[in-house]
């Protein structure tokens, strides 16, 4: 089935009105594309990002409008004859049924990271290359494998995962640098998020790679401002992993050395270029070295020891 997508450019202010305008007119299920409500979330949520991509901030720039869609029909075009005379300037396209729902999956194939691991997405078959697969159900929680932050990470961890160590995974996400290090021969992983939805996604997908609560247990929280949850967290890991934004790493790391075992190892990603000096500053001065430095595109990631 074919469906006409109506966009009516919309002051700020007005578009409650014209919505009710629109839906009075037989349209309905509008999406709003408001650049006041997206500088506001910008702002609002500032923890969560260094920088937001060029083309996405351009694209709300002066921007409001509202978007509904009309079965191509003999209803829907009479309910676009209607909305085009009460707004002759609006703008029309066309876009053909399809499982929206599930085509977004197309863009997830397998992806070999480092010299070990190939992460799987649940649906596709594993590739028979000798890697370990890492299984994955990309979600709405970041940490899929596409990104450098998490591939740097990843090829971090062969160098320093190990039978028996303890891992601490902050920010852990989707779960898959948790994972990684298990299946990596790592013994056992506690991982914590901002995101309450993240313990049942990383579970989910530690049960997708044989892994049960018993080896990989997430919180939920800020582990910058509750010192309740650092406590529950607990010490003496051999591994914490931190694939995060510079302005958490940098208080961060000031932290990090409670959750170490003697001899650990702090790998923190998600370093903008341009922030890597400041963060390096941050994790020198908090009693680290700096063992190793990796570098993919815009993005940094440092291996750190405690200094002896």
């Amino acid at each position: 089935m074919r469906w006409i997508e109506v966009c009516v450019d919309t002051p700020g202010g007005e578009i409650d009105a014209r919505c009710e305008e629109l839906a009075a007119l037989g349209a309905g299920g509008f999406v709003i594309e408001n650049e006041d409500d997206f500088r506001e979330f910008l702002e609002n949520n500032r923890q969560y990002w260094d920088y937001v991509d060029r083309e996405l901030e351009e694209s709300y720039s002066g921007v409001s409008r509202i978007k509904t869609y009309l079965a191509d029909d003999a209803d829907g075009r009479a309910i676009l004859a209607a909305i085009r005379e009460r707004y002759p300037s609006l703008g029309v396209s066309y876009v053909e049924d399809s499982d929206w729902e599930n085509n977004w999956r197309e863009y997830y194939k397998p992806i070999e990271v480092g010299e070990r691991l190939v992460v799987v997405p649940e649906w596709e078959e594993t590739p028979q290359n000798g890697r370990i697969p890492l299984r994955l159900d990309p979600g709405l929680i970041f940490g899929t494998g596409s990104h450098p932050t998490t591939r740097m990470c990843l090829a971090a961890l062969e160098g320093c995962a190990g039978p028996g160590k303890r891992v601490l995974d902050l920010g852990c996400g989707s779960g898959i640098l948790g994972i990684g290090a298990l299946l990596l021969g790592c013994g056992i992983c506690v991982g914590c998020d901002i995101d309450p939805k993240a313990p049942d996604v990383a579970a989910a997908n530690a049960a997708l790679n044989g892994i049960g609560p018993d080896r990989f247990s997430v919180y939920a929280g800020d582990i910058l401002s509750d010192a309740s949850l650092r406590r529950l967290l607990g010490g003496g890991y051999d591994l914490v992993l931190a694939n995060i934004v510079s302005d958490v790493i940098i208080p961060l790391s000031a932290l990090v050395g409670a959750f170490l075992a003697p001899g650990g190892v702090f790998i923190a990603s998600g370093v903008i270029d341009g922030r890597e000096d400041e963060v390096a500053a941050a994790i020198r001065a908090n009693g680290f070295l700096i063992a190793e430095h990796f570098h993919e595109e815009e993005w940094h990631c440092f291996a750190c020891r405690p200094q002896r």
